[in-house]
C-alpha cells in the first residue's frame, strides 16, 4: 500500500521524469490573526520514475490516522537542486502548492510539469 498522498514530478523540458527532486509536505494549523502557518509532516523524494509513493506510511497505519486530518496542506518541490543536477538554470526554485484534503478515504496524487522557467499541475488520481 502507498502512501494517501503521492505526487509525480516530470520535466516538460526534457521529456523525462524528475529524479531526486526533494518534497516536504506541510499541515495548516489556524492561528489568529493574519498570519499562515504550515507545519511539516513529511519529507521524500523523487524516484527514478520522479513519483514520491512513500511521503507517508499507508492510511490504515494509526500513525497516518492521527496526523492526516481534513484541511489545508502545501507540498514543497525544492526544484532549483534537481535544475543545479542537470547544469540548467532555473527561475523558480521551488514550487509550493497548496491543496485541500477533505476526504480520508481518497488518494490525493498531485502531479507537477515543471520546466526551467515555467510550472503547472492538477488533480491527478
Amino acid at each position: 500500500m502507498k502512501s494517501p498522498i503521492t505526487c509525480h514530478v516530470l520535466d516538460t523540458s526534457t521529456g523525462r521524469p524528475a529524479q531526486g527532486v526533494i518534497i516536504k509536505l506541510q499541515q495548516y494549523e489556524e492561528t489568529e490573526g493574519d498570519a499562515f502557518l504550515f507545519n511539516p509532516i513529511a519529507k521524500g523524494k523523487t524516484d527514478f520514475d520522479g513519483r514520491c509513493t512513500d511521503l507517508l506510511p499507508p492510511i490504515t497505519s494509526t500513525e497516518t490516522k492521527d496526523l492526516l486530518k481534513p484541511g489545508l496542506y502545501k507540498m514543497i518541490f525544492r526544484t532549483k537542486e534537481y535544475f543545479d543536477s542537470q547544469s540548467v538554470k532555473t527561475f523558480y526554485p521551488w514550487v509550493e502548492i497548496t491543496f485541500e484534503l477533505s476526504n480520508l478515504s481518497e488518494h490525493y496524487h498531485i502531479p507537477l510539469l515543471i520546466s526551467p522557467y515555467g510550472f503547472t499541475t492538477y488533480r491527478g488520481s
